[in-house]
């Protein structure tokens, strides 16, 4: 896997829009984060142009994002917001440039369809909070963002308070992959799907009624993707709901994922501070770590250096 080189005061990181419209007055905030890091900011094509839902059509969209790629001056490249269609982008872009050329990919949520893309590839990139209302986010949404762009990852703790229930303890250790399990579930059987064994798996929701859910989950365990994990790691499964709560689903989305990994070896941990919430924190997907899950706390740490 190929670390991206940390970004040092005075570079430019591109703010592009891939999915939904935004405009720049709703971005000042992530800016002025930017600047205050030292960063130079460039707002792509994208910000402030509307089709529809989204931030122009899809070769619009592919052409801001490919011009990132290229531009030496950027160093890094943050996804403006989530939503729905960076998927359509994916045949209309060649990313092994960044294979040779590595830069940040930043982003969550929808973000996924190229964080899947880039471990195909080789390439590491981060999970992590986009400027789209990140003025509402923890500290440490963007301390762990940071030091992750800087090349100075800190090894993230879950609080004995956030311990689940249906965690199971243990150790595991291996490359970090996932992402959003809408997207996960997407991209099953296209070149896009990840090969999670011997890895350390991380997925967050949002927004999901629990019958889907369920469906989802058992798509990833009829896949396999749950077979030969070194440990999953389970962020916020934020807003799950029953489409008529008079005639419950019966199954929160965290029991549904525990009863698909029953009977496994591997550590398991719930409630992790990543994905649509407050306390998003910055994950290096692609990135050797270790998941450590005891009843004193979770932690899941970073490697120094270049991963295995």
């Amino acid at each position: 896997m190929i670390l991206p080189p940390s970004l040092r005061p005075g570079d430019t990181i591109a703010i592009i829009p891939t999915a939904r419209a935004i405009t720049a007055e709703e971005l000042q905030a992530g800016i002025a984060i930017a600047e205050s890091w030292k960063l130079k900011v460039k707002l792509g094509a994208g910000v402030g142009r509307k089709c529809f839902q989204q931030a122009g059509t899809a070769q619009e969209r592919a052409d801001d994002l490919r011009s990132a790629l290229m531009d030496d001056q950027v160093k890094a490249i943050w996804c403006a917001r989530g939503g729905y269609g960076t998927v359509h982008l994916l045949e209309l872009l060649d990313l092994s440039i960044l294979r040779d050329h590595p830069k940040w990919i930043v982003g969550f949520s929808d973000v996924t369809v190229l964080h899947s893309a880039l471990h195909r590839l080789g390439v590491c990139s981060l999970h992590a909070q986009m400027p789209f209302n990140i003025s509402g986010k923890s500290e440490a949404s963007l301390s762990t963002l940071k030091a992750a762009l800087f090349g100075q990852p800190a090894a993230i703790t879950r609080p004995v308070a956030g311990t689940h229930p249906l965690d199971r303890q243990g150790s595991g250790e291996g490359l970090l992959v996932g992402g959003n399990v809408s997207i996960l579930y997407a991209l099953r059987g296209t070149p896009y799907d990840l090969d999670t064994t011997g890895k350390v798996l991380f997925i967050e929701d949002l927004d999901e009624l629990l019958y889907h859910a369920d469906r989802m989950v058992m798509n990833l365990k009829l896949g396999g993707l749950f077979n030969d994990l070194a440990g999953l790691v389970v962020g916020t499964m934020t807003d799950m709901h029953d489409k008529n709560p008079a005639d419950p689903f019966g199954h929160t989305a965290e029991a549904i994922i525990a009863r698909a990994v029953a009977g496994k070896s591997y550590p398991v941990c719930y409630n992790f501070p990543a994905g649509h919430i407050t306390d998003n924190r910055a994950l290096i997907l692609g990135q050797r770590t270790k998941l450590s899950v005891t009843p004193e706390g979770t932690t899941l740490s970073f490697a120094s250096g270049s991963p295995a």
